[in-house]
């Protein structure tokens, strides 16, 4: 009892969570704001993805990328309702009566301008809130997760792919960082202080600074042997194209069925299972062409189990709540949108990194240098 008293206690030291735990948790929380598109459930969800990330994020470069994914969220937004006001066609309480502008015959049900409602105007705000706040989970996972580590944790036959989607989604924290280390250089300078020259010094050192990261992690790749694969006989390569392909056709027949209502059970869990089987086998065959070491690598405790967890509670709240509450889930336009205690207790179930997670080590090192 005691050794695991200790074990726990050590796991709430201060200490980096793993990403994968971090990333599960945002899939999670954006499968919840893509199963409704109630305007207060995603607020609330918002303002939890905000609290989490406001306690457990560190004092990595790419930490700092959050508001970055909240101001795209919020362009997405105003760029949805602009679309309604732009394209919509909404019957109901005209708020101002704009002139149509015509359009040829053969363009039908397309409509510019018009008399704008208060219905068009609430079903694209609560279309882009939803997109909104899928942004902001995945901006949330990008501010949390630690990106050379996530790609350290990615099968071996993954590699290569993780890496292409590793440097897709730290784009905008790389280029957080470099926006906040040209506008330090600047303060210490003068210089012109019209918009456009000002705006021209500020941009070309931030993709300077850019494209010599990238032409350094190029080197740096090319010096540790990316791309450097070891020779597997003939067999075990047909033998892994084998695999590969019955898992995608298990798992698109195994998909199609979950979807029919009319194809039994039975049918879809079978090849389903067979799918992730062959996949699984698959993968870890493909792993044997690529040869690299792990040091020390990362180990899941009860931390990362927990925050994985909540993040799949959540997203069986939202599926269960678009399935049997559909007004809550998916209120009209022509009334106040309605909130129950479960769909509250979903997106609250949210907020349990903020007790289980460890704090960052970044932060504790920070404290003990200040």
């Amino acid at each position: 009892m005691s050794d695991v008293i200790r074990r726990a206690a050590v796991a709430r030291l201060p200490r980096d969570l793993h990403p994968v735990a971090w990333w599960v948790w945002a899939i999670g929380l954006a499968a919840y704001a893509s199963f409704t598109t109630n305007p207060l459930l995603l607020l609330l969800l918002v303002g939890v993805v905000s609290v989490v990330v406001a306690a457990r994020r560190g004092d990595q470069p790419w930490a700092r990328s959050f508001r970055l994914y909240v101001g795209l969220a919020l362009f997405i937004v105003v760029t949805r309702v602009l679309f309604r006001v732009l394209l919509g066609a909404v019957p109901g309480h005209v708020l101002i009566d704009l002139p149509e502008i015509p359009l040829p015959d053969w363009v039908l049900g397309i409509r510019l301008l018009g008399p704008l409602t208060r219905e068009a105007l609430l079903a694209g705000l609560y279309d882009g809130m939803r997109l909104g706040a899928i942004v902001i989970c995945v901006g949330a996972a990008n501010a949390l997760a630690n990106p050379k580590r996530l790609l350290r944790s990615l099968p071996p036959a993954l590699y290569e792919v993780g890496t292409a989607v590793v440097v897709a989604v730290t784009v905008l924290p790389q280029l957080a960082e470099s926006v906040q280390r040209v506008r330090a250089a600047q303060r210490l300078r003068s210089g012109a202080t019209g918009k456009v020259k000002r705006l021209r010094r500020f941009l070309v050192p931030v993709l300077e600074d850019a494209l010599e990261r990238s032409m350094a992690l190029a080197a740096g790749m090319d010096t540790r042997g990316y791309g450097r694969t070891a020779g597997i006989p003939a067999l075990t390569r047909r033998i892994t194209s084998a695999l590969m392909l019955v898992s995608l056709v298990g798992l698109c027949v195994g998909v199609y069925a979950v979807l029919d209502g009319t194809t039994p059970g039975w049918l879809a869990a079978t090849m389903l299972v067979l799918g992730a089987g062959a996949a699984a086998g698959g993968l870890r065959l493909a792993g044997r062409r690529v040869t690299r070491t792990v040091y020390r690598p990362d180990r899941w405790r009860w931390p990362e189990v927990v925050v994985a967890l909540s993040g799949v509670a959540v997203g069986a709240a939202g599926w269960w709540i678009a399935r049997d509450q559909v007004p809550i889930a998916y209120p009209g336009v022509s009334a106040v949108p309605g909130v129950t205690l479960t769909a509250l207790a979903g997106v609250l179930i949210g907020l349990v990194p903020v007790v289980a997670a460890p704090v960052p080590a970044s932060l504790v090192q920070e404290e003990a240098t200040a």
